[in-house]
């Protein structure tokens, strides 16, 4: 029993470092702007390499793959696409409902990648990170290549505060605890 004990006490604590890293490091990218609104600069075109694109692509699933990137985590293939962060083996949210695509059920957490769905695309085409999931009809997030407003063709990384029902899904990189 002591052995099952310290066997979840280590997993769970791995879990949480790993979701640690990914806040840790999309933190550090507070302030990110574009030079010239055209999505491009230094950080902007380091997220988008980590993609294999150059400057003046969209770069909110960049920044999620260079954060992930950093942190030793498996990313999608074509990570430069914002659909391609929801495979259903990942999804643990999809229109409101928390989702068994994960083992067990999971809440989404912090270093969670949610997705908006633009009717005029046909797609999820924005992402971001989940920062803090809240009771209530709101959810704290970190995105990239947004603005005040939150747009997804923006100028920069922000903290938002969005409405649950814009969240179309949550996928989960990391490991499960």
């Amino acid at each position: 029993m002591k052995n099952l004990l310290i066997s979840i006490i280590l997993i769970t604590a791995h879990f949480f470092c790993q979701a640690n890293c990914l806040q840790n490091t999309y933190q550090k990218e507070v302030g990110v702007r574009e030079a010239t609104g055209r999505n491009d600069g230094y950080d902007v075109e380091k997220y988008l390499a980590s993609t294999g694109f150059g400057k003046g692509y969209a770069w909110c699933a960049a920044m999620v793959n260079w954060v992930h990137q950093q942190c030793g985590f498996e990313t999608p293939e074509s990570a430069a696409w914002s659909p391609s962060w929801f495979p259903t083996s990942k999804v643990i949210y999809h229109r409101g409902k928390l989702t068994f695509g994960m083992p067990g059920y999971q809440i989404p957490s912090s270093g969670d990648v949610f997705g908006i769905y633009f009717r005029n695309k046909g797609r999820i085409a924005h992402v971001g990170f989940i920062h803090q999931w809240i009771k209530g009809p709101f959810v704290k997030t970190f995105e990239g290549n947004t603005n005040e407003a939150g747009s997804r063709e923006g100028d920069g990384n922000y903290y938002k505060r969005r409405l649950k029902s814009q969240i179309y899904k949550i996928s989960r990189w990391r490991e499960q605890a």
